[in-house]
């Protein structure tokens, strides 16, 4: 599903990424850890296509850096998930409206919005917070709203950008317990963090990115 050849990222004649190979199957859930700077970010830039490689080749499903076009990007997106740490929510509009947003873009009919928001944030368990705005919750409570709009196109894959760097240790937990859930019901999620307490207590597939390099991590073995 997710499939990256032989990938290298520079910026100003500086390399990030040094000939990254990585793939990743359907319903896997794979933690991405690092130092902060380390190019993590970058990474899931990639798989989004915001960014394209400096050489190598990324694949997504059927989608290929090589060869996509423009046009073709907002396609491929629809078929993610991503959540960021800064939640990037809209400020002026309803928990609801949040979420039916990424639906709206879509033109999907409204009586198909409604029905998808209303089941997704059941889902995160924020039905009773649906006419709240964004300044009324906590963090934790918005970040289950970011996954909730992500998770409101069916994505095949969801990308989590340090979804709890911003968090607690109690509202941390909980994003965790929600990310399980959602893994085991077959959507593949790749999630960037430095929190190894939360890689040990939630064990999954641990890969490294070091000095441009990326290698597969056992973590009983330690960091």
């Amino acid at each position: 599903m997710i499939d990256l050849q032989n990938v290298s990222v520079s910026f100003d004649n500086q390399r990030v990424l040094d000939g990254i190979n990585f793939s990743m199957e359907q319903s896997e859930f794979v933690y991405l850890v690092g130092q902060t700077g380390m190019g993590k970010s970058t990474l899931l830039r990639l798989l989004y296509f915001d960014l394209l490689p400096t050489s190598g080749k990324v694949r997504i499903s059927t989608y290929d850096s090589s060869s996509i076009k423009s046009r073709q990007i907002p396609a491929l997106r629809r078929r993610l998930g991503i959540v960021f740490q800064d939640f990037k929510l809209l400020e002026d509009r309803t928990v609801y409206d949040n979420v039916a947003f990424a639906l709206f873009v879509t033109n999907a009919r409204r009586s198909e919005i409604k029905k998808k928001v209303l089941h997704v944030l059941a889902d995160v368990g924020l039905s009773h917070k649906r006419y709240q705005m964004p300044h009324e919750l906590s963090g934790g409570e918005q970040q289950r709203v970011v996954i909730a709009r992500a998770l409101v196109n069916e994505p095949v894959v969801l990308l989590a950008d340090e979804p709890t760097g911003n968090l607690d240790p109690t509202s941390s937990a909980e994003i965790m317990d929600l990310l399980t859930k959602i893994n085991m019901r077959g959507t593949a999620i790749l999630m960037a963090t430095h929190n190894y307490d939360l890689v040990k207590k939630y064990p999954a597939r641990v890969i490294q990115l070091k000095e441009g390099k990326l290698s597969d991590v056992d973590m009983k073995k330690g960091k």
